[in-house]
């Protein structure tokens, strides 16, 4: 495997892991919005990741050495949180109000994850790049 490889994987995980904090944070934006209709309630949304299998298609002969791609994003199909306030003036015409599906517990570890995880790959292009100008020192001395 190329050494350049190391980058292509790791930028690909910084890339979906910005991704998943992205959504996080318009989750928890959104998570005391509030709606009268169903259909205008926020839904919390999820990427989907996937391993880059260019192996399969030619690209590299090592299956282990494989990125990660993000396949989109989804809604949460969990049941919005539906309050009786008829005093609130987003409620609708029987007094209720719609709010989202966001589990902000949840999404508080999605974000600690997520960052984690961020904070692991650039360690693993700090380190590839270390090594890569290590590699060029060698005839030098």
């Amino acid at each position: 495997m190329s050494m350049f490889k190391v980058f292509d994987i790791a930028s690909s995980a910084l890339t979906a892991q910005s991704i998943r904090m992205n959504t996080t944070a318009s989750n928890l934006a959104n998570a005391n919005s509030v709606s009268s209709s169903i259909d205008q309630t926020y839904k919390a949304r999820k990427p989907i990741f996937a391993a880059e299998l260019d192996w399969a298609n030619g690209g590299s002969a090592n299956p282990a050495a494989v990125g990660v791609n993000v396949k989109g994003i989804v809604e949460s199909e969990a049941p919005l949180q539906v309050r009786y306030d008829p005093n609130h003036p987003m409620a609708n015409k029987d007094g209720y109000i719609y709010m989202p599906n966001v589990n902000v517990v949840e999404e508080m570890t999605d974000m600690i994850e997520g960052s984690r995880s961020y904070q692991s790959n650039v360690e693993v292009i700090n380190t590839a790049k270390q090594l890569a100008m290590r590699t060029l020192s060698i005839g030098q001395n």
